[in-house]
């Protein structure tokens, strides 16, 4: 999620390079080829102050100071923003409340020391305000983004602007509050995107007796973190996983303070409060260029403070979000019923200490509730007690109504209304609630119902399950048998045309070079084929993860009785494969005929298929550069194999992102040779009724015609290497409306001489551009329209290794989506005029 909140696009007048003065643009046109040149100073004192639109920068480049103006706005100020992002990004104002109206703006050092904004007149607008300043001073802006005013006598700081921030909290900053002086340095939002004033809301430290990090909304709780438990807020479920533990809350008797780091230093990162009281973290992300949502404190409403009033619980999961904890009920029912949770609710049974209070007759004893996964009401009271002490220690006092232990912390207890309860998903700690020994009664029958339910339930399934299972074993049990006793009886009236087809494609196979696996082999690795071992489907069957008994893994691929594909690619790939010998094709390791199971049996692929890595989100990162045109050569050259050099002559038919296999160093196999066909030594290409392949991967000759040939790889093989450059799939709809797939929006692209915009965002490095955008120049080779205009697989492997150094230019791809001219009728819109071919598709469905 990208996100532009804090993000405020840089004036030309921002960056120092809209000057009218005749004698400072040379020298600022200078300064921007050489930027120590003009930003080699991080100091200001009285005698080197800076003007409008000067700036300085930070000793390591990480920071600059100086004027600028926010979107939509004339209104010069003085900040500091990231130097090297081309997105300014401003994290502290000097003059937030008042403004410079024009740009006669000079920070500098005045006479008494004190660090001063002023305008045109000579008035102070902004000064750092120390109480004693001394005449002897300097200003310097550091790498951390902190500008700190010197004592230049002793060396000591004066005062520093991390002690006075605006609404940015950035690595090695302090949220504190000193219990002494009452001071406190909290982050101040701004009024709107476009006016840097003090707006509503601040957010710092909360001490009382466990620190909590609080958003206020003109001084009234808005959003809190939960209770620190020395590693994190235990009110941010996300927290350990999001900040990598780079968070420190420092807690002594009379002050707290919040600061944060990361390891990796060039993980850049800050915390914004915006002007509507949301606090983000936000990570700067090279691909895209721009800063990127992290997390966000305002998810769902049930992180706004307070949501569901007193002894309220929010669950954003569920349609009404607020409900009465157990034992209470809402205290207005009919605002609750238009859902205005806010007055919370009441206790609708006394507990056993109000009742001796009021003099009542005493019951049983209280007792509590237990809720798990919760973010524990707000102003907890700490106690020494131990784990085993705390619920006793609550038990014992008439005025606590809660209690929870967390290892971090300790015992926490609760008296009075319990506040800004919500149920999480995931996260949390245990929370009990001290309610009526009647109202656990209550959870106890309920309990028993629930527990009880279920496991009659369950014992009932199990039952009709092993009954249908039984059945099911002796209904194959049967057809096995029957199949076993047709082969005897029957002799050579069995040899039918399957069989006799079958031995014939054997014999060429040579049986002593492929073993025949046993059906009850091949259950036992796969668990009797078991759901969980199920690693896919295809156009031939499901394929299922298995181990041998020598501890060897395989994949099988079982023929389905509903496939499209049956014996014809059976014996196909069988005969294809058993003759194959390539480090970039997939290796069959045997099969299995056995009644009517056929079965064959691979090698196993640990990462499964490319289209599972290229095309989700998340693993799509794990293939840089190096690892993509590793796999693109290794295509490559199992295709060459294919056409030229292995003793058969065979055109795949079927290559898709889908059959090409991973194996653990991510090296590519081609796979699936259901579909493929051979070809006779002088033979360079055939025709057929039946089309078969995948749409989107199909060459126009042989989706229209049925023509196939090696070119008809090669344009599969070019719309996969554009798939792999993109990470995106064919089969989609891109920016265009005339678009609709990847090779129109790659050719639109083309001609718009725009065709970085193509590439992958996760393959951020310039240094592969070059060898990027040639792999997408062959792409576009191998995929024009006509045949004989795309290179052999030979020549692509060439010009991927720059052996041939200039390209042609290429021809419009097939399939991009032209337009027809008004008042004709294409083929394929005039049913008179339309061919009839058998075709099957097949859906693109990772393995």
């Amino acid at each position: 999620m990208s996100c532009n909140a804090n993000s405020r696009e840089l004036k030309s007048s921002d960056m120092g390079t809209s000057i009218s003065n005749s004698f400072l643009l040379p020298l600022l046109l200078l300064s921007s080829f050489y930027p120590q040149f003009g930003a080699s100073l991080d100091t200001i004192t009285s005698s080197k102050s800076i003007k409008d639109p000067e700036y300085v920068v930070s000793n390591g480049g990480n920071f600059r100071l100086g004027f600028f103006s926010p979107d939509n706005s004339t209104d010069r100020y003085v900040g500091i923003w990231y130097n090297r992002i081309p997105v300014q990004t401003v994290i502290w104002v000097a003059n937030r409340n008042k403004p410079i109206k024009d740009s006669s703006g000079v920070l500098t050092v005045s006479e008494d020391g004190n660090l001063v904004v002023l305008n045109g007149q000579e008035e102070i607008l902004w000064s750092s305000n120390v109480t004693n300043p001394v005449g002897n001073s300097s200003a310097q802006l550091l790498d951390s983004g902190n500008l700190i005013l010197w004592n230049n006598a002793s060396t000591t700081s004066m005062w520093e602007s991390f002690q006075q921030p605006s609404d940015a909290f950035v690595p090695t900053m302090k949220l504190s509050v000193d219990e002494r002086t009452g001071e406190k340095v909290q982050l101040t939002s701004w009024k709107s995107p476009s006016d840097p004033s003090d707006g509503n809301f601040l957010a710092g430290i909360n001490r009382l007796n466990i620190p909590e990090a609080f958003i206020w909304n003109s001084n009234q709780p808005y959003w809190r973190s939960g209770p620190w438990n020395s590693r994190t807020f235990i009110g941010i479920p996300k927290m350990s996983s999001i900040y990598l533990n780079g968070f420190n809350l420092v807690d002594d008797r009379v002050t707290s303070y919040l600061t944060y780091a990361f390891a990796n230093a060039s993980y850049l990162s800050y915390f914004a409060l915006d002007s509507q009281g949301k606090l983000m973290e936000l990570y700067w992300d090279n691909g895209k260029g721009n800063w990127v949502v992290n997390w966000s404190n305002l998810e769902t409403d049930c992180d706004v403070y307070g949501k569901c009033g007193a002894f309220g619980s929010c669950d954003s999961q569920k349609p009404s979000i607020c409900s009465c904890l157990r034992g209470f009920e809402p205290k207005i029912k009919e605002e609750w019923g238009s859902k205005n949770w806010t007055s919370g609710c009441v206790r609708s049974t006394p507990l056993q200490c109000e009742k001796v209070n009021n003099g009542s007759k005493v019951g049983k004893i209280d007792g509590f509730l237990k809720l798990q996964m919760m973010k524990v009401p707000a102003f907890p009271e700490w106690s020494s007690a131990r784990e085993d002490e705390c619920g006793g220690q609550c038990l014992n006092n008439c005025y606590c109504v809660a209690y929870a232990y967390d290892a971090g912390i300790g015992c926490m207890l609760w008296s009075g209304n319990l506040t800004d309860i919500q149920q999480f998903s995931n996260g949390g700690i245990d929370l009990y609630i001290r309610v009526a020994s009647s109202e656990l009664d209550k959870t106890k029958h309920n309990s028993i119902v629930i527990i009880v339910i279920p496991v009659i339930l369950g014992i009932i399934i199990i039952i009709i399950s092993t009954l249908f299972f039984w059945r099911w074993m002796a209904k194959q049990r049967a057809k096995m048998q029957k199949s076993k006793e047709t082969l005897l009886v029957h002799g050579e009236k069995a040899h039918t045309k399957f069989s006799s087809r079958f031995e014939d494609n054997f014999d060429e196979v040579k049986l002593q070079q492929l073993p025949l696996l046993k059906f009850e082999e091949l259950a036992t690795a796969t668990s009797s084929f078991h759901l969980t071992k199920k690693l896919g489907q295809g156009g031939f069957g499901p394929v299922y993860r298995g181990t041998l008994q020598d501890g060897k893994e395989i994949a099988v691929k079982r023929l389905s009785r509903a496939s499209g594909q049956g014996l014809e690619e059976f014996m196909n790939e069988v005969t294809l494969i058993s003759k194959l010998q390539h480090r970039n094709l997939v290796r069959l390791l045997g099969c299995c005929v056995e009644g009517e199971e056929k079965m064959l049996v691979y090698e196993y692929m640990p990462n499964k298929s490319l289209d599972a890595f290229l095309f989700d989100p998340v693993q799509k990162g794990i293939l840089n550069w190096r690892k993509r045109f590793n796999i693109i050569e290794g295509i490559s050259r199992g295709l060459l194999y294919l056409h030229r050099d292995s003793r058969l002559k065979i055109i795949h038919r079927d290559l898709k992102a889908s059959n090409i296999l991973l194996d653990k160093e991510l090296n590519p196999k081609i796979s699936d040779f259901g579909m493929a066909r051979i070809f006779g030594g002088d033979k360079n290409q055939a025709k057929t009724t039946r089309v078969v392949g995948t749409y989107g991967y199909m060459s126009p000759e042989y989706a229209m015609q049925g023509r196939f040939s090696e070119k008809s790889d090669v344009f599969s093989y070019g719309v996969l290497l554009l798939e792999i450059v993109s990470g995106r799939k064919n089969a989609g709809f891109y920016d265009d409306e005339h678009s609709i797939s990847l090779l129109g929006y790659v050719w639109k692209l083309w001609n718009e001489d725009n065709i970085l915009a193509l590439i992958d965002p996760v393959l951020s490095d310039p240094c592969n551009q070059s060898e990027i955008l040639r792999c997408i120049h062959v792409g576009l080779l191998c995929v024009q329209e006509f045949a004989e205009d795309r290179p052999t697989v030979s020549t692509v492997i060439s010009m991927l290794n720059s052996e041939i150094a200039d390209l042609p230019t290429p021809k419009q791809p097939a399939f991009t989506g032209r337009p027809i001219a008004s008042g004709t009728i294409s083929p394929q819109s005039d049913p008179n005029q339309c061919s009839i071919n058998k075709v099957t598709i097949t859906i693109v469905d990772g393995r």
